[in-house]
């Protein structure tokens, strides 16, 4: 079913939820290392390069021991939160995120990032109480946090605020870095709800130009947010290798969590992250053919899966 292909004036709730490859992780520069500055900026990266491709597994097992040594390491409980979050252990994300806030309480990102995991740990409410409570917190903080304020606008879909949804939306939009890496999915929000809900957008879209050479293919940075597994220090060790050896890590990968589905092809967030990931390296046939496999071994799921797909543009979705 595509949603977009109805009009009604019901909430799109989580089915417009961006996800772990956009609003979740903004960029290499945001929301890895958190630098309060330009959201657009590059991390630095550090002298000593690694080449080896991350298990993200290792990673939550060497990030446990490291905040098990030192449970006041609030930086520490927040890259085990985003790991969670990415590898789809939403609950798992939602305490870790709670840890970092209780230890660093004026942090905006890891108070959005909880409300986050909240709403993708709730299967039923599209917006719990505590998640709509961390968005607010991170507001308070930073007004201008991508994260809060793209599921602010949610809240007001989800009332039935369509338009005042939209201009946020918007609103997010006109600060939004040229080419930032969630720049195209933020759009592709706009669109559906300006179709599910008969508003007209393509004019006010219009007046946001896609940049050269990003209508059609992302940055490496929103790649490999795309992707379960490093941390912050491999996330900047790889922004310093050759763009021949970042496309093998980021292929790594991909085949990392393409393997583990076949292992557990149950898991149903898992596929559409794989489906998510091929689409911004411009594997449309990779997708496809991941979505055949996601509804094969989750046929209940088949709508689920397709709406997902649909969402970027996943060819024959």
């Amino acid at each position: 079913m595509n949603n977009a292909e109805q009009p009604s004036s019901r909430p799109i709730g989580r089915f417009l939820l961006l996800g772990a490859a956009a609003i979740a992780l903004i960029s290499v520069g945001y929301a890895v290392t958190r630098d309060k500055g330009d959201p657009a900026a590059p991390a630095t990266a550090p002298a000593a390069a690694t080449q080896a491709a991350p298990d993200p597994e290792a990673i939550i097992r060497s990030l446990q021991e490291r905040v098990g040594a030192d449970p006041k390491d609030a930086d520490g409980w927040y890259q085990l939160g985003w790991v969670y979050f990415e590898t789809g252990k939403y609950p798992d994300a939602a305490r870790a995120y709670r840890r970092a806030t209780d230890l660093k309480p004026d942090d905006a990102t890891a108070w959005s990032s909880l409300g986050e995991a909240l709403v993708m740990a709730d299967e039923r409410n599209p917006m719990p109480d505590e998640a709509a409570r961390a968005f607010d917190k991170a507001l308070a903080i930073d007004p201008k946090d991508p994260r809060a304020r793209y599921f602010g606008a949610v809240r007001k879909d989800l009332a039935g605020d369509h338009r005042g949804a939209i201009d946020d939306w918007f609103a997010l939009l006109k600060d939004t870095p040229p080419g930032a890496p969630w720049e195209k999915d933020l759009r592709r929000t706009i669109e559906q709800a300006g179709k599910v809900n008969d508003i007209e957008v393509a004019d006010r879209l219009a007046a946001f130009p896609v940049p050269d050479g990003h209508a059609d293919r992302p940055s490496p940075s929103a790649a490999t947010d795309a992707i379960p597994g490093p941390d912050r220090d491999q996330m900047q060790a790889a922004a310093s290798l050759p763009k021949a050896q970042q496309d093998a890590m980021i292929a790594s990968m991909v085949g990392g969590l393409e393997d583990k589905l076949k292992a557990n092809p149950g898991n149903v967030e898992g596929w559409v992250m794989l489906m998510r990931s091929r689409m911004t390296l411009n594997e449309g046939a990779r997708a496809a053919a991941a979505l055949k496999a996601a509804i094969a071994a989750n046929p209940a799921k088949e709508s689920y899966l397709r709406e997902q797909a649909a969402r970027i543009s996943v060819p024959g979705a």
